[in-house]
């Protein structure tokens, strides 16, 4: 049978990534989350910068990454300055120092640019989640599983769900926007 909270976890879901995905945006503060979305290539696969090293921001400023292999140092050191994160790690043996300079104007419009297209591919796989909704609400109507009524019913209360998160979605680009726009 259909099962409405289904649809809404993937949605909610969706939204759990995107809020990751925001977490890593760079707003002028060392934040060790900032490197969840730099992979790097090692043993033949791309891995987190967490599971290669111990990350640390022992000032407002710097993030500190203490490699445990130092044969992984030059690859996690390239594929930082890689990164959109416009970075310049400075590397002493085993560890890697990340300062934080300051956001210019240039590089804030940037990142709410970034901001809005996150939110927009967010918004887009939130919307794909109510078709997909609709679409097995239409095959059970086919398969006569369910009635008319039970379709409008459903397909109002999936609509809801999407308007709900796509609403919330919206509060926090403006959160993050507001954020990254304070000097």
């Amino acid at each position: 049978m259909f099962e409405e909270t289904k649809y809404n976890n993937k949605m909610s879901k969706t939204y759990d990534v995107f809020q990751q995905e925001l977490a890593s945006l760079r707003t002028g503060r060392a934040n060790a989350g900032m490197l969840d979305i730099v992979k790097v290539d090692i043993y033949g696969q791309k891995m987190p910068i967490n599971q290669l090293g111990s990350i640390t921001t022992p000032e407002p400023r710097t993030i500190n990454i203490q490699v445990w292999d130092v044969n992984n140092v030059a690859q996690i050191d390239s594929a930082i300055k890689k990164s959109e994160l416009g970075l310049n790690p400075q590397v002493d043996g085993q560890l890697i120092r990340l300062p934080i300079p300051d956001l210019s104007e240039e590089r804030r419009s940037e990142i709410k640019k970034i901001i809005r297209s996150m939110g927009e591919k967010c918004k887009v796989s939130v919307r794909n989640i109510r078709r997909e909704a609709n679409d097995e609400l239409k095959k059970l109507l086919k398969d006569k599983k369910i009635s008319e009524d039970d379709l409008k019913k459903k397909e109002k209360i999936i609509q809801e769900y999407t308007d709900n998160q796509i609403k919330i979605i919206d509060e926090r680009i403006l959160v993050k926007e507001k954020e990254i726009m304070t000097i």
